[in-house]
């Protein structure tokens, strides 16, 4: 049986870090959490469940989750977001690929919780990651602020059954003020890179986003939120797009 190391980078994550930390003990045989200097009951929720906590400096996401792989004790990692929780039946496959390691990586469905209502729909659903790894093949890669994991050329990776929780977004206003933050990282990377968006880009692939949200990927059978969702999405590529334009006149 290999030993695990549950990783996790936090701030200000007191509504969300106890369910976290919760739902993977008994999986994992330690838990690394790096805080970006939390002002709220973050450290004192870790510290009483068990977590050795570090803090360090935020650089940006990918940098912040590779400087905590490197804190782990042991060589196999199971990266989770703060408001993130593993399912019972995500918890069982993983306790059995813990007694027999076959992959290099495992990945599994990760499902979002959304004002209360779980999202099947609006191209969120299955959203598949690959967040249990050898992390002798494995690191932190993409652009911030999404980041996703890079595997080695050749690494094997294969599928649990069972859904990754993801309780990202309580409110209405959790959605507006995360796309905000989310469209400024983005916006910069994007002039970093030398991106360029025309007018007519920026006219049409929010309509884009939402035909394609709504209609295709079937956010209609979301209900209310599912419109919700599709909206904002589409108001979110609209918002990167200006912000991309923005800073480039600004360079």
């Amino acid at each position: 049986m290999v030993k695990i190391s549950g990783v996790i980078i936090t701030y200000n994550e007191e509504k969300n870090i106890g369910r976290c930390l919760d739902s993977i003990k008994g999986v994992v045989d330690e838990i690394i959490v790096v805080d970006s200097f939390s002002n709220d009951k973050t450290e004192d929720i870790c510290k009483a469940k068990g977590a050795i906590f570090i803090q360090h400096t935020f650089e940006g996401h990918i940098q912040q989750k590779n400087y905590a792989l490197g804190k782990a004790t042991h060589q196999y990692i199971l990266s989770l977001d703060a408001d993130e929780a593993l399912s019972q039946e995500l918890t069982q496959s993983i306790l059995e690929a813990k007694k027999n390691w076959q992959a290099d990586a495992y990945e599994f469905n990760r499902l979002l919780n959304y004002c209360g209502k779980w999202i099947r729909h609006c191209g969120w659903y299955p959203d598949k990651k690959v967040r249990l790894i050898d992390s002798t093949k494995a690191k932190w890669g993409g652009t911030n602020p999404h980041d996703k994991i890079i595997l080695t050329e050749g690494a094997k990776v294969s599928f649990l059954k069972g859904d990754l929780y993801h309780y990202s977004y309580n409110s209405i206003h959790d959605h507006i003020k995360q796309i905000n933050s989310f469209t400024d990282i983005m916006a910069r990377e994007a002039v970093i890179k030398n991106k360029k968006i025309s007018v007519l880009y920026l006219l049409v692939s929010p309509w884009i986003k939402f035909i394609k949200s709504y209609f295709i990927q079937l956010g209609i059978l979301d209900g209310y939120y599912g419109f919700v969702i599709c909206t904002l999405s589409s108001f979110a590529t609209f918002i990167k797009y200006s912000k991309i334009r923005e800073l480039k006149k600004k360079s």
